[in-house]
């Protein structure tokens, strides 16, 4: 284990869904829910869902590099939202559900840059990808009733139909990258 943990901020629509997904990867110590990205100190959810504070819901993930890479990382969120819709996700539409990197040194900047370039020259995607990638700013955790969301309510109706599946392609696509139990 790396003496350096590092930290990652990504937004791909529902905070709910990416914390399931990045939560089960080896090498990934803590994924917490917030919101990045806008122009309101210490927003509510109330406020960042009306689309007016300017925030994406976003994770900030503690991760081993020696154990899983930033462009590992990257790799997975390209691969489990759909980075071709501006600011919506399935049926969660407006800003505070864009796609985004939230880029916290020149490093991970220069990263994202290629890993955007090379996943829309890989026709992954049928429509160009329009993820930001824009430098960290502020990171406001979510209320703590958005913490852990999937684990401690996976039969609310929204986890079913919108996270399991998710969390099914990412056991089938990623299997040698999960950890045992998230």
């Amino acid at each position: 284990m790396s003496e350096e943990l590092e930290t990652a901020t990504l937004a791909a629509g529902c905070f709910w869904c990416v914390e399931a997904v990045f939560q089960r990867l080896n090498g990934v110590h803590e994924v917490v829910s917030g919101y990045t990205g806008g122009h309101v100190d210490h927003p509510t959810y109330q406020q960042v869902c009306t689309g007016s504070t300017g925030h994406a819901e976003a994770v900030q993930i503690t991760y081993d590099p020696e154990v899983i890479s930033f462009a590992d990382l990257l790799y997975v969120f390209w691969r489990t939202h759909d980075p071709t819709t501006l600011n919506r996700q399935g049926a969660d539409v407006g800003t505070q559900y864009r796609s985004a990197i939230f880029y916290h040194n020149d490093e991970q900047k220069a990263i994202a840059e290629k890993s955007k370039q090379e996943t829309d020259a890989s026709d992954l995607w049928p429509d160009p990808i329009v993820t930001e990638i824009v430098p960290f700013t502020q990171f406001y955790e979510a209320e703590e009733y958005h913490h852990d969301y999937y684990q401690r309510n996976p039969n609310q109706p929204y986890c079913r139909v919108v996270i399991d599946p998710k969390i099914q392609k990412l056991k089938k696509e990623f299997t040698d990258r999960l950890k045992e139990s998230p």
